[in-house]
Order: structure tokens, then sequence, then C-alpha cells
């Protein structure tokens, strides 16, 4: 017989939580963390405010964020939880819960692993108080939830496994961003500021290349450039949602996304299928989001149907690499407006059709689209085996949390 060792969280960790009001938030300071930070396991802290000493004294009283310590919340976004890195000063936030490990018990990282499992996430929705204003968990209540700890030295391995892979998919994501962030620097060079290299491999614009005056930007460009609007560089298919009673999360018919909420880093994530799909993507489009948040974007990985909030491009040409690049240019555009206040919850066919993009002649499109082409390859192969090794994980997290499988 197998041993099940069943405990609740009170016997491994003390519970805390965070204050029940907001701190006045400063642009720099110790953190006010927010439960929005806490993602997958994740604490992304460019979602956190921060706060003045006086008010850092005062918030802490009760419980003062550790190295280690679990981080969860415990009302909206219920089942989500993040350690707390080293080296950085913060308070909890509001609906944020923490827990403090008896740590001769419990090593961090398993229990990590553990509270993200299914079995663990089924005991928050078994246990969440649906009220009047937001779904919670009470606080005082948490200590008797059940957890599965095994001794010491089998959570250590399942730590170790399952943290082994997510170090892979992070490393992975940083080389990606890094990529990315090479060819974008690469765009902004040579066709916003024109300093690509010039026959002598000299940056044009800078030094004394020939510029002619364009009326319908209302600026200079390179001689023997043109301007053109993205439906005459780009095929352009406008998404439309089938009937909602031809969706199902059953793998029937064709594969569907709706808008950006299917998005992730650079494909999809397959949720939902339809058996009556109206508007098509092919594989490897441009799927822009054409409603808010206006200009994120993704690859489609499958032909797919696309749904209302988003739109599917590729290049006329054949410079996917330029178009990809010329669309996070535009995505820059947007924020921008944005920021300034003018927020569009969406971008009309007329407007997505009619944006004007600078085209430079042939022979250095084509020396782009070799380089960037070069990046995306990269990036592409550790984009696809990020998705595989989060479906090896997600598929091993539940086996090894029930004892079912055991890392020898």
């Amino acid at each position: 017989m197998t041993h099940s060792y069943m405990t609740t969280i009170g016997a491994i960790a003390e519970v805390f939580d965070g204050p029940h009001a907001t701190p006045k938030k400063l642009p720099s300071g110790p953190y006010f963390l927010s439960i929005s930070s806490l993602d997958k396991g994740r604490l992304d802290l460019t979602k956190s405010a921060f706060l003045s000493e006086e008010d850092f004294k005062k918030w802490t009283k009760r419980v003062t964020p550790e190295e280690s310590d679990l981080l969860f919340s415990y009302e909206t976004r219920l089942g989500e939880a993040a350690l707390m890195p080293a080296g950085v000063r913060a308070c909890l936030g509001r609906r944020m819960g923490l827990l403090r490990f008896d740590k001769a018990k419990a090593i961090p990282e398993y229990v990590l692993y553990a509270y993200l499992s299914p079995a663990f996430q089924q005991t928050i929705k078994a246990n969440t108080l649906t009220g009047a204003t937001v779904d919670r968990l009470s606080i005082s209540e948490f200590p008797n939830f059940p957890i599965r700890i095994p001794p010491l030295e089998d959570q250590k391995k399942v730590a170790n496994l399952l943290g082994s892979i997510d170090k892979k998919i992070a490393l992975n994501s940083h080389i990606n961003a890094e990529l990315e962030a090479m060819a974008k620097t690469l765009y902004d060079y040579w066709f916003v500021q024109f300093d690509f290299p010039d026959g002598n491999g000299k940056p044009y614009k800078a030094s004394g290349g020939k510029m002619e005056y364009n009326a319908t930007l209302k600026r200079e460009i390179p001689a023997g450039w043109t301007v053109q609007t993205l439906s005459q560089i780009a095929n352009i298919t406008m998404g439309q949602s089938p009937a909602g009673a031809s969706y199902n999360e059953d793998g029937i018919g064709t594969l569907f996304f709706q808008g950006s909420t299917d998005f992730g880093w650079l494909f999809p994530t397959p949720r939902k299928y339809t058996t009556s799909p109206v508007r098509m993507a092919r594989k490897g489009d441009i799927l822009l989001s054409v409603r808010a948040p206006v200009g994120d974007m993704n690859i489609a990985n499958d032909d797919c149907c696309i749904g209302r909030g988003l739109a599917a491009l590729n290049s006329k040409s054949r410079s996917d690499g330029f178009l990809f690049y010329v669309m996070k240019y535009f995505k820059q555009v947007f924020d921008r407006r944005n920021a300034e206040g003018t927020t569009f919850g969406s971008i009309t066919k007329d407007d997505l059709h009619s944006l004007q993009v600078v085209c430079p002649e042939l022979e250095l499109l084509e020396r782009y689209d070799a380089i960037v082409s070069e990046y995306n390859k990269m990036i592409f192969t550790r984009s696809l085996e990020n998705q595989s090794l989060i479906k090896l994980r997600d598929w091993l997290l539940p086996l090894l949390m029930n004892g079912q499988v055991t890392v020898k």
C-alpha cells in the first residue's frame, strides 16, 4: 500500500495575509506587491507599485516577505502563486497571502508545484466563497486545506526535475527576447532612421544619402523608396466569429482563436475548436489583435479559424520577416496613441488596410529579410521547444504530485 502523505497547509507553514487598505503609491521605493504580479508560478515585479519607507515600516508590521515565502492570491485570480525572490524589499499587497514554511517539513519549490497542481487547484475551487463582490478564500480556513507532502528527499527530487524544465523554458524565452530585440533594433535603424548600409557600408542618412520629401507622409524618405498601404504589401483577412453553438474544447473540427486572450509569447495556445469555421488563417500567418490590446501579435503555427478579435496577415512578396517587424513598429505607434489618452478599443478594417508603410528598394528588403529570417528560425525553434516542455511539465505535474510517478 502506498503512503498517502496527506497533511494540511497549517502543518507545514504559517499563514499571513496582507494589508486591508492600499498605501500611497510612489514612482520608486520598496515594492507594494500586487496580485496581478502573480503569473503562473512566477513573480512579475513590473506589475507591482512602490511605496514610501514610512509606509513600508507600517505595512510590514505583520510580516515582511522573505526569500522562498510562497505568495498567493485569496481574492479574485484564485489559484495563482509564486515564490518570493531573494534581495527584494516588498510588502504584501491587498488580497495577497503568504506561506512561511517549516523548512524541516517542506521545500518551498516543491510546495509551489503542489499548489499549482490540478489536485490543489481543485481544493481551492471546492473552498471558494462566491460572495456578492468577488470570489475569495477564507484566510482563517486556509491552514486546514489538505496538501500532499512526501518526505524531504522525494520533494527535492520532484522540485529539481520540474525546476530544470522551467529553467530551460526561461532560458529559451530569454534568448528569444534578445533575438527579437536585435531584429527590432535593426528594423528601427534601417527603416525608421534610414541608416541602412549604403554602397560603401556607411549609414545611409547619417553620411548624406539622398533624401526626398514624401507628400503622403509629410517627411523625407530615401530617394527611390516608395510609400504603400499595408493592404498593398500584405494579404489581410479580418476575423469573423462562427456561431457560438459550433464551439467545443474536445478538438472536434477546426482550431479556433477568438482573440489575443489565447496568445502566448509567439504562438497561441489551442483551447477552442469550431465545426463551422468562417474566416481562416494559414500556418505561418501573423495573427494581429484588432481589439484592445490592439497590435499584439502571434504567429499561427497551424491553419486555424480566427474570430472577431483577430486579423491574419502574410506578405505578398513573401518578405514575412519584414512584415512582422513592420507590425511590431505599428504596435509601438498604437501603444503611444494609447498612452497619450486616445484609447481606441479596436482598429477597423479600413484603418488597418490604409496604414502607411515606407518600402525600401527590393535589394535592401531582401537583405533585411535574409538576416531576420535567421533570427526568426531560431526564435521559432525555441518557441516550439518551449511548447513541448510546457506540455511535458503539465503532464508530469499531477502524476508527480499524487505519487503515481516517482523520480529515481
